[in-house]
């Protein structure tokens, strides 16, 4: 490409999460440092928590200009939180990483610089630490990705790097976290090519994981149907033009 140095966006979102969100804004700034990143922004999604996390993020608002804070006025959920961080973002390469620290921010390193047409999708090589019920939710995703739209996917459900320019012509209508196989189904149907690499999933350090209850379950499905709709009438709106 040519390219030394490209823009970044990276989205921290976040929900009670004040044990390790400093930290993961200290690793995010690291990764600017070592790739050499002039032209980059923290955009950190608070999705309505109640602990002190809003104060934490005023405060790293205070201290570093590169940091642009949304805040959620109540808990609307991981869907809700990614498309705000997607919608705020103003640079080249977007990614939007947990503020649990269960990700490796420096994971991102070797894709300081991404082609266009291409985005990378991390997998998690074995799960031990969700509870059986979500790890069976995870399977029957990746199974009916692979199904209904063509998604071949190792782990839809974990951190991605995508072009700000091809996630602004994908118009998504998803607003739950089935959001990520909507953007990632549609990029495929745009011939993008898709990076997948393994990524260790760290253990938490503070915090507590929200597990997958059956009422999560059910609204899953639901919106399982859904996706298979929007994704089905985005593939025929393509073949017509």
């Amino acid at each position: 490409m040519g390219d030394t140095t490209q823009s970044w966006s990276i989205i921290i979102f976040c929900y009670n999460e004040e044990g390790t969100l400093r930290s993961v804004i200290e690793e995010v700034q690291s990764f600017f440092a070592i790739i050499h990143c002039v032209e980059n922004e923290i955009v950190i999604v608070d999705d309505g928590s109640t602990d002190n996390c809003r104060e934490i993020v005023r405060q790293a608002a205070e201290t570093f200009p590169n940091i642009r804070p949304v805040y959620h006025p109540r808990n609307m959920g991981i869907g809700a939180a990614l498309r705000s961080g997607y919608a705020a973002v103003r640079y080249d390469n977007v990614s939007a990483v947990p503020a649990d620290a269960q990700f490796n921010v420096a994971e991102l390193i070797p894709y300081a610089i991404l082609a266009n047409k291409t985005f990378v999708s991390f997998f998690r090589k074995e799960n031990t630490i969700y509870s059986f019920s979500r790890n069976v939710l995870s399977y029957v995703n990746r199974r009916l990705n692979a199904a209904f739209l063509g998604l071949r996917q190792r782990d839809v459900n974990w951190v991605k790097v995508y072009k700000r320019a091809a996630l602004q012509k994908l118009n998504l209508k998803m607003k739950s976290s089935l959001v990520e196989s909507e953007i990632c189904a549609k990029l495929v149907l745009q011939k993008n090519q898709m990076i997948e690499m393994q990524s260790v999933y760290l253990p938490r350090k503070a915090g507590q994981s929200r597990g997958a209850s059956l009422p999560i379950v059910l609204r899953a499905a639901l919106e399982t149907l859904k996706l298979i709709c929007v994704v089905s009438l985005y593939r025929i709106t393509r073949s017509r033009k």
